[in-house]
Formats: C-alpha cells, structure tokens, sequence
C-alpha cells in the first residue's frame, strides 16, 4: 500500500484560486537549516538521478514531504489522505550552464483537474546566479506538446524561483517550466517529488470571510501576472479549476461576454453566475 498523510488545511479561498491562476505556490525558506545540511550531506554522497531512498529518513519525511505548512497545502489542493512520494529525483547540476529547453514533464494531463502536484525542494541558497527553475505562470491552462516548446527562449512574464535555503515550490504538474541560465561556478542542488489525490475533489480549504466568488476579481488582466491567451480565456479556466477543486464542477459553465466570471466588479449580480457557487 502506498504511503499516506493527512494534516490541517493552510490554505484559504485566495491561496487556491492563486494556484489556480498561477500554477504554483512558494514556502519560501520554511525548512530548518539542521535538515537542508544533512539533505546537502545526503547528496553528496548520493550519485545518480533517483537518491529515492531519502524517502525513508524519518528526518526528511517530518521536515520536508510532510512540513505542516506546506503538507497543509497540498492537503487544500489533493485533499484528505493523499499520497506521498513515491519517487524522488535529482536536479543537481554542475554550474554554469545554459537554459534548459522548455517543456512540461512526461505524463502530463491538460484540464481542471488536480490529481497530482509536482513540488521542488531547494536546500540550498538558489539565487538567479545558480540557475533556479524558470516557471510560466498560468501556462498549466496553456495545452501544448512538449515537442513544440523547445524552441522559445526568454518568455515574457516567466518567473525565476530564486529561493533561499530551505525552500519548497508546489506546482500544477503541466506547467511549462525549464532550469534556468546560471553562471556562478557551483554545484546546484534541487530534489523534485510529487503527491497525488486518492479522494473526490471538495473544498477541505478555510473559508475566508472576504472571498465572495459572485465579486472578487476573476480578470485577468488585475492578475499579478501576465497572460498569454485570448482575453478572459484563462478567467474562464482559473474559475473552472477553482470549482472543480471545491467538488461543484458540474455546476461550472459561462455564457461569454461580461457574463461570470467577468468583469466582477462592482455588480450586485452577474450574469451566468452558476447556482451553488457560494460555500
């Protein structure tokens, strides 16, 4: 039987409609300095791209897989029950090196569900200068073969993860994504994992108290982000994973124009709003 955890949410109503929007979540810094040394140590002593085993260090599995924080996250986004890894991978990289090629990982599935999240560990300082992973906000709603990616460069609106020690990035596992450019002379380490869903989705996040789907800004172009589609297209799929994370997908429709889930702002009611929405 595969491992499992449960824990108490973190997240509210905008910390899951930011990954919806975005793709990812950062806990920056958020483990122990003690844990990301012997992680290092761990590494260099470990040759090959699947040190899995460290998945039975009572110390990595409290501290990082299952940090409250961020487990609690994942527990918002997977919910009750869900898996832990069963497979780790190495990133380790022998500084500098050129940008990776973009592309999202092997077995990738496009659409609002949110059966498994890919998460990177950082256990060590990883500024621009080290390469850190390059990500695409909003591109886990953008289908396109990996195949077809490679040849973009520079991406406007793409965000390096420079992290400090100890920091864990949850993303939507079809994000486009790549290692950064680096130019420091350094050795790099970066241990990449994932957690999947063994439950029906419903919302298992709080409530915030000023969130109120009928009015909150769903535009987006009043996101922090840019977008990369026609207008209000990633709108549309932000509130559709939204609503398929909450368990009411069935409910989920829009009629176009400025009908839900834009424009949002300042209208008593909008126009195609699906019955139930609220919580």
């Amino acid at each position: 039987m595969q491992p499992t955890y449960d824990c108490e949410p973190t997240l509210d109503d905008f910390g899951v409609l930011k990954f919806c929007q975005n793709g990812f979540l950062s806990f920056p810094g958020v483990v122990p300095d003690e844990i990301n040394q012997r992680a290092l140590k761990f590494m260099e002593d470990w040759e090959g791209a699947e040190p899995s085993h460290i998945l039975h260090e009572d110390w990595f599995v409290e501290n990082v897989i299952c940090h409250p924080e961020v487990a609690g996250a994942v527990r918002c986004l997977l919910g009750r029950d869900f898996g832990l890894p069963i497979l780790m991978s190495s990133h380790k990289v022998h500084c500098p090196q050129p940008a990776q090629e973009w592309h999202r990982d092997g077995g990738s599935k496009w659409g609002p569900p949110v059966n498994y999240l890919q998460v990177f560990y950082y256990p060590q300082d990883t500024p621009a200068e080290m390469g850190p992973t390059e990500l695409l906000p909003g591109s886990h709603h953008l289908f396109s073969l990996s195949t077809f990616m490679g040849h973009y460069g520079s991406i406007r609106g793409a965000q390096l993860a420079e992290s400090p020690a100890g920091s864990i990035l949850i993303t939507a596992y079809n994000i486009w994504h790549r290692r950064g450019k680096s130019t420091a002379a350094a050795v790099r380490n970066n241990l990449k994992y994932n957690y999947w869903r063994r439950t029906a989705p419903e919302k298992t996040w709080t409530s915030h108290p000023d969130f109120d789907p009928e009015k909150i800004e769903w535009r987006d172009e009043d996101w922090e982000v840019p977008t990369f589609r026609q207008q209000f297209r990633d709108s549309y799929d932000a509130a559709e994973q939204f609503m398929w994370l909450s368990g009411k997908h069935d409910k989920f429709g829009t009629i176009g124009g400025q009908g839900w889930p834009v424009p949002g702002n300042n209208l008593e009611r909008q126009y195609g709003i699906p019955d139930g929405i609220k919580h």
